[in-house]
């Protein structure tokens, strides 16, 4: 069990303590509105809109949703992810040809963007409304989430640079864009962008190259849960063989197990004992 989440409503920068309230804030994403408004309430904010799509089949991605909190100092979206019975369905669009990236800038996955296109509207008027009072903006998300919230960084950095988010938090990430959007992510969110990497996560693995790319400054979580900013070549593939033995029964179920979100709320509590 994770502990509870005491969230500062100035933080900025990078903690691992902000990082594990944005993980929380994941977590959440997966709940009913009426228990994210309820938990909303205990974290201190004072405004909760929900922003949802459905889509009906033959569209792989089946339906897009995220919330958004305000109170006076900070606002957090956090992009739902994927259940695990659905992630089969958006991988299979991973060598769909890339659309049009933000501003003309690269190219970008066009299953994630599109499912972005389905709430992003109410998401940037939710910001432009609520942003009254100078508040830090964040954007996280776990799985297909995490996808959503970097994009949605790159088209307001790219397109409504009043709205550009203070940070951007992704655990589980897939890939989403080519070279030359994440080389423009990079300059625009340096120290502002952390994808956390949980060991043997099979979905930041996908979709394959060399179609997409990641944005930098990892977060990779080692076989024993120790958030690291770095890992060599050498140590890092040792490591993940290390954590594919840590269960002998099951090794071929570590890259499912290390990206539910649960997994990476527990690492990131163990680094803060």
């Amino acid at each position: 069990m994770t502990a509870p989440v005491v969230l500062d409503h100035r933080a900025s920068g990078y903690s691992l303590r902000h990082a594990y309230c944005l993980a929380q804030a994941c977590a959440l994403a997966y709940k009913d509105p009426v228990t994210i408004e309820q938990q909303a309430a205990t974290w201190g904010f004072d405004r909760v809109r929900h922003h949802e799509t459905r889509f009906t089949p033959p569209f792989p991605l089946q339906d897009t949703q995220a919330y958004t909190l305000a109170g006076d100092h900070m606002i957090i979206t956090a992009f739902r992810g994927t259940e695990p019975d659905q992630i089969k369905d958006w991988l299979t669009d991973g060598t769909a040809p890339p659309r049009r990236g933000p501003n003309g800038t690269g190219r970008v996955h066009h299953g994630f963007a599109d499912a972005l296109d389905s709430i992003y509207p109410d998401v940037k008027a939710t910001l432009a409304e609520w942003r009254d009072n100078g508040q830090s903006v964040w954007f996280t998300g776990h799985s297909l989430g995490g996808a959503l919230a970097m994009l949605a960084g790159a088209w307001m950095y790219l397109e409504e640079p009043r709205l550009a988010a203070d940070g951007v938090y992704t655990f589980g990430q897939p890939r989403t864009c080519d070279s030359t959007l994440a080389a423009a992510y990079n300059t625009g969110f340096k120290d502002r962008m952390y994808r956390f990497v949980n060991n043997n996560d099979i979905v930041p693995q996908l979709p394959p190259e060399p179609y997409y790319t990641h944005v930098s400054t990892l977060r990779y979580i080692d076989s024993r849960g120790r958030v690291r900013a770095s890992m060599p070549l050498i140590g890092g593939l040792a490591d993940r063989v290390s954590g594919l033995t840590a269960d002998p029964f099951a090794p071929a179920t570590d890259g499912v197990r290390d990206h539910f979100i649960d997994s990476y709320l527990k690492a990131l509590a163990k680094n803060l004992d």
